[in-house]
């Protein structure tokens, strides 16, 4: 495995009467032994297909072949799609570099420069948009429904700029799309307009929402735009999937144990908030799609644990002081790589100048390497549940390893909490009010609150 998970920092023998007792997680155990039961049941019939996603090999070609000729000439890459559409992606794409000041390379005929716009901004999609070559852009727009509506104005708003550069009779080459091959209820408008302009479109897989997708050709295309062995990365996830498939019990099982911990302390400890701290810039989208993850698949019927992104070394200069000395509400998961000897070698001259002998002679990494394992031993001391994933390398292997792995634990913890992982009824209920203010039938909204809405419009008189 390419990962090695601890949680003594988490129980009672470690970090006593805050952490959790033996017994209860014994017990938490015990409660997913039928979820994992059912889960290995899942994957032998493929009734669960994202079980079977890292044993996917026919779709690599596809989405190579595509990307390849939509690539041609292409000096920026444009990746349009919001929530689980985007931040799989994103992910990937942060291992190949994308995002990490320096290590993103300008746009060539070998690889174009990539970006993302996954948050609808007018102010930024004008400004994206106006800078643009057009004739040296690409874009991919990704929606799982096709009826995403920041993703159909990002789209219609590119094409129409396009059009307008005189380049009409090149939208087939210049844009790539993913969704559905059949509408779910409502039309699949992406589908329908990029038919109409005959865009290429590559099928999304519809038994997969957009947070479990990542591992998907949604994650595939971005992984490849950044030159990232695809094929090593659902490596990765398969070994977590062999784990969970050998496990004789879910004390054998990682993702069993990270979920049983997380929820023992949330219902018996208060522990109400997780905070994903890796110690890595190439983690940074990881921890933010960790957190639509986590938050939309178990955030259900009153019940839900809060998910919080970080960043180390940088956030032990801000949020550690709340998780140290604040509220003991935080269960804190310490992403590490093993970093010791690498960086910039500190010259012994210029560190005794700045009065720091303590890095004369030392390599960049070997500071953080020491913060790693001090903010662990700091948390413990305090008494505050901390887990730690250690990975020997960050590489393609481990980021697929962690994806499977807090997306089954994902999966296991909404069984502990009696929650389908699957559904967002909440958030497709937001959905259904902005259709509604935009085709004009609410629209008494004051301040763009939708209860004011709901509400008989009143007349205010100056008396």
């Amino acid at each position: 495995m390419p990962l090695l998970q601890s949680v003594a920092g988490c129980l009672e023998t470690g970090i006593g009467r805050a952490g959790l007792a033996q017994t209860s997680l014994d017990a938490n155990l015990a409660k997913l032994e039928p979820r994992l039961a059912a889960l290995r049941e899942a994957h032998s019939k493929s009734n669960l297909p994202l079980l079977r996603v890292p044993e996917w090999r026919d779709d690599i070609a596809p989405a190579r072949e595509a990307l390849n000729r939509l690539t041609q000439g292409a000096r920026t890459l444009i990746f349009f799609g919001t929530g689980g559409s985007s931040l799989g992606g994103q992910t990937l794409a942060q291992l190949g570099g994308w995002g990490i000041p320096g290590d993103d390379k300008h746009g060539s005929a070998a690889r174009p420069r990539t970006r993302f716009y996954d948050n609808l901004d007018p102010r930024t999609l004008e400004l994206a948009l106006s800078g643009l070559d057009f004739e040296s852009a690409r874009f991919v727009v990704i929606s799982k429904s096709g009826g995403t509506p920041e993703t159909l104005v990002q789209i219609i708003a590119a094409i129409d700029a396009v059009r307008k550069a005189g380049l009409a009779k090149r939208i087939p080459e210049l844009f790539l799309a993913v969704t559905e091959a059949k509408a779910r209820g409502a039309p699949n408008g992406l589908r329908m307009l990029c038919e109409s302009l005959g865009i290429p479109t590559l099928d999304h897989d519809p038994r997969i929402g957009g947070r479990f997708a990542g591992l998907t050709n949604v994650g595939l295309l971005p992984a490849l735009a950044r030159g990232l062995d695809v094929e090593a990365l659902r490596a990765g996830a398969r070994s977590v999937v062999e784990s969970m498939l050998e496990a004789k019990r879910p004390a054998d099982f990682d993702a069993a144990i990270g979920a049983a911990v997380t929820i023992g302390l949330a219902k018996e400890r208060g522990v109400r908030v997780c905070v994903m701290l890796p110690y890595a810039d190439r983690l940074s989208r990881f921890a933010a799609w960790y957190v639509q993850l986590w938050s939309e698949s178990l955030g259900k019927k009153g019940e839900g644990i809060t998910p919080v992104a970080a960043l180390g070394p940088v956030d032990q200069h801000s949020q550690l002081q709340l998780y140290l000395d604040g509220t003991p509400q935080h269960l804190i998961t310490v992403i590490r790589e093993a970093c010791a000897g690498s960086g910039p070698l500190l010259a012994p001259d210029l560190a005794k100048r700045a009065g720091a002998d303590y890095l004369a002679g030392r390599f960049t990494g070997d500071l953080v390497a020491a913060q790693q394992r001090a903010i662990p031993e700091a948390l413990v001391s305090q008494g505050r549940p901390v887990r730690t994933i250690d990975l020997d390398v960050l590489d393609e292997r481990a980021l697929g390893a962690l994806m499977m792995h807090f997306m089954l634990e994902t999966i296991l913890a909404a069984h502990l909490l009696g929650v389908d992982p699957f559904d967002q009824p909440a958030v497709e209920s937001g959905k259904v009010l902005t259709r509604r203010y935009l085709a004009g039938e609410q629209t008494e909204a004051t301040d763009g609150h939708p209860s004011a809405a709901a509400k008989p419009r009143q007349s205010h008189r100056r008396r």
